[in-house]
C-alpha cells in the first residue's frame, strides 16, 4: 500500500526571470517539495505554484507566454497560485512600464484586474530596501507572524502587520477593485504590497519573502499551509 504524501508538491515556474535558488530554499525551509519547471504540462499536477519574477513586465510576459493557459486553468480550478515581485504584477491587467519604455501593450494574467504604475517622479527608484507592511485585511497568507509593533485591528487586521519585508521595485500594481488589497507599505504614496483575488486563492507579494527573513519564511509556511497534499 502506497502511503499518502503529506508535503504539498509546489511548482516553481521557471520562464527565465527570477530568483530560483533563493526561492526554491525559502519553499522548501517552509515544508515543500520544489518543483522546478519549464514545462506547463507539470502546473497541471502541482499543489500549488509560485510564479517569480524580477525584470521588465513585457519580457516576463513574453516569456512566461506558453504557461498563460495552464496558470489560467490553474486559478480557474482553485489551485493557490502566488506571483512573487514581477510575478504579482503578471497577476494584473497590465502595466504602464510598457509604454514608457516603448514595448507597445503587454497584457497580463489578468487574474486581478488593475494596472502597474510607476512611483513618481519625486521618488527614487527602484525602491529598494526594507519596508513595513500595513495589513489592510485578513488572508491566510498574511497570518502567522505577531507584529511587536503594531495593533490588531477590530475585524482581523493580520499578524504581519507591522513587520519589514524587502522590496526591490520601479513600479506597484494599482488594483482596479481595492478588495484585492491585502496589505500596503508606505514609499511616500501608499502602495499595495500583498493583493489577492476575490477567492482569495490567486494572490501576490510586491516583496521578496525568500528574502525578508522570519516574516518572509511565516508567509512561505503560510502559502504551503494552504496547498493541498
Amino acid at each position: 500500500m502506497t502511503a499518502r504524501r503529506t508535503t504539498p508538491e509546489i511548482v516553481l515556474v521557471d520562464y527565465g526571470l527570477g530568483n530560483l535558488r533563493s526561492a526554491t530554499r525559502g519553499l522548501e525551509r517552509a515544508g515543500a517539495d520544489v518543483t522546478l519547471t519549464d514545462d506547463p504540462a507539470d502546473v497541471d499536477a502541482a499543489d500549488g505554484i509560485v510564479l517569480p519574477g524580477v525584470g521588465a513586465f513585457s519580457e516576463g510576459m513574453d516569456n512566461a507566454g506558453p504557461f498563460r493557459d495552464a496558470l489560467v486553468d490553474a486559478a480557474a480550478e482553485g489551485t493557490p497560485l502566488f506571483g512573487i515581485c514581477l510575478g504579482m504584477q503578471m497577476l494584473l491587467t497590465s502595466s504602464e512600464e510598457t509604454d514608457r519604455i516603448g514595448q507597445g501593450d503587454a497584457r497580463g494574467l489578468d487574474l486581478i484586474s488593475g494596472r502597474n504604475v510607476r512611483f513618481d517622479a519625486d521618488r527614487t527608484v527602484p525602491h529598494m530596501g526594507w519596508n513595513e507592511l500595513d495589513v489592510e485585511r485578513d488572508h491566510p497568507l498574511v497570518e502567522g507572524v505577531d507584529g511587536g509593533t503594531s495593533t490588531s485591528r477590530a475585524e482581523g487586521g493580520g499578524s504581519v502587520d507591522g513587520e519589514y519585508a524587502y522590496f526591490v521595485h520601479s513600479y506597484y500594481a494599482r488594483p482596479d477593485d481595492d478588495g484585492a488589497v491585502v496589505a500596503t507599505t508606505d514609499y511616500g504614496v501608499g502602495f499595495p504590497s500583498v493583493v489577492a483575488d476575490e477567492t482569495g486563492t490567486v494572490f501576490g507579494t510586491q516583496f521578496h519573502p525568500e528574502k525578508s527573513g522570519e516574516t518572509g519564511l511565516r508567509i512561505l509556511r503560510n502559502f504551503v499551509d494552504l496547498c493541498p497534499s
